[in-house]
């Protein structure tokens, strides 16, 4: 009896967690240098999801100003950032998460876009267009998104 219940409490715990909620955009924690610990999801992320968040122009659109060697097919590779091989080598999983949500928590000047912010940006103003957003913005991807990319991120290592 004492084992089944056992059981029942560690499935429902692990029910639980796979049902929990992302972390919202305000209330991920960052560290002093700007890495991520924790997941945003709980969910282990998928390499292939992530590379396809990294290549789509719809998505994330990294390659924009990123050169990936492990995506061959994908054309028009930047060069305004740094080239992305090995750099599973010299970032950890929560550094890279930390960079892919807010870059700027760990390069304060660099003009990555803060992929996972909702708040805090400098507006331009109505002055411009007249339709500047008031409030805070939907994050550029999503929570799973970002956990999709670091994980692709981590498998490119130096030869």
């Amino acid at each position: 009896m004492k084992l089944s219940t056992t059981l029942l409490t560690l499935s429902v715990l692990a029910a639980g967690s796979a049902l929990a909620e992302p972390v919202a955009p305000s209330d991920v924690q960052f560290d002093d240098y700007g890495a991520v610990a924790e997941s945003l999801t709980g969910q282990p992320g998928d390499p292939a999801k992530g590379a396809e968040v990294l290549s789509k122009r719809s998505l994330g659109n990294c390659v924009a100003c990123h050169q990936v060697s492990a995506l061959p097919d994908v054309p028009f590779q930047g060069n305004i950032g740094p080239m992305l091989d090995g750099v599973g080598d010299r970032w950890n999983e929560a550094e890279l998460r930390g960079i892919v949500s807010d870059a700027k928590k760990t390069y304060p000047g660099t003009m990555m876009p803060s992929y996972y912010r909702v708040d805090d940006y400098v507006r331009p103003g109505n002055a411009f267009t007249g339709k500047a957003a008031e409030g805070p913005l939907d994050p550029l991807l999503t929570a799973q998104q970002i956990e999709d990319v670091v994980a692709f991120l981590v498998t490119l290592k130096d030869q």
